[in-house]
């Protein structure tokens, strides 16, 4: 009768508690990945099925049971298949300088707790600024890429290298229109522009605004994959956007464009 009535409770311990946090991270990680593009719909719909079965088993369906037990045993391919490009994102960043040293947790997390190795990069924002705003003026196409602790090697690479001092005329030079660098991205890094015609990933976000070009969509790509800040200048209508972690902010004075990179160089 003791044995009996000890059954009917459920032991919970320190290990159970950790294996739960765990795996809530884990969730929360995957559905960043995935957030915002069309795989969510695909994680939703994998995930309802997956508690689908864990209660169907619970209340002991047999059949039911051994039919989702097949999908379940394949489930494994079946999101390697389907969230191929996900996995290559996450499989990038556990590989990058950011991971290995464990200096952005809190950027993953979404953490607001201060952290005494974020701080200011010393860039030269009035140059990035004032170049900005004269392209604006003249609606030249500019796509400007800030590193800060993700190692932006693989993207430099693809373009072609500069190791230039970071001013306003240089920026302008290289986005004049007849100037053969001026298609793709720069990369400024440690306060100089390392790289020119460089080739970034697009976001896959299905619900991107369609008055934005390939220049924001490439923003929003590089954000999305790593800590870069970019600042990009409209060809159509001279409009100066900053995006930072996927997030556009449009329409920018010089004003808000130097205290955005102030703020988003300190976290």
């Amino acid at each position: 009768m003791l044995f009996r009535l000890h059954t009917l409770f459920i032991t919970f311990g320190i290990n159970d508690a950790i294996d739960i946090i765990l795996v809530a991270v884990i969730l929360y990680l995957a559905y960043n990945l995935v957030k915002g593009t069309s795989a969510i719909n695909i994680f939703i719909g994998l995930t309802l099925i997956y508690f689908a079965y864990i209660v169907i088993r619970a209340f002991d369906l047999k059949l039911l049971s051994s039919i989702l037990g097949k999908f379940v045993n394949v489930g494994v391919i079946a999101v390697m298949i389907v969230f191929q490009q996900e996995i290559r994102k996450f499989l990038l960043y556990l590989g990058s300088n950011e991971f290995l040293r464990n200096r952005n947790w809190r950027g993953i997390l979404k953490f607001n707790a201060s952290s005494e190795d974020a701080s200011m990069i010393d860039l030269d924002i009035h140059a990035i600024a004032t170049a900005c705003v004269s392209m604006s003026g003249t609606k030249t196409g500019a796509l400007i890429i800030i590193a800060r602790k993700t190692d932006l090697k693989f993207y430099i690479n693809t373009g072609e290298p500069v190791d230039s001092a970071l001013t306003a005329r240089m920026l302008e030079n290289i986005f004049y229109k007849n100037s053969p660098l001026h298609d793709g991205a720069v990369i400024i890094k440690d306060n100089r522009i390392v790289a020119a015609r460089c080739v970034l990933p697009v976001t896959e976000r299905v619900d991107f605004p369609v008055n934005y070009g390939m220049r924001h969509r490439a923003a929003v790509g590089i954000t999305e994959h790593t800590d870069a800040i970019a600042v990009s200048v409209s060809e159509q209508t001279g409009s100066i956007s900053l995006t930072f972690r996927g997030d556009i902010e449009s329409q920018l004075s010089r004003d808000k464009l130097i205290y955005l990179l102030e703020k988003y160089l300190e976290v």
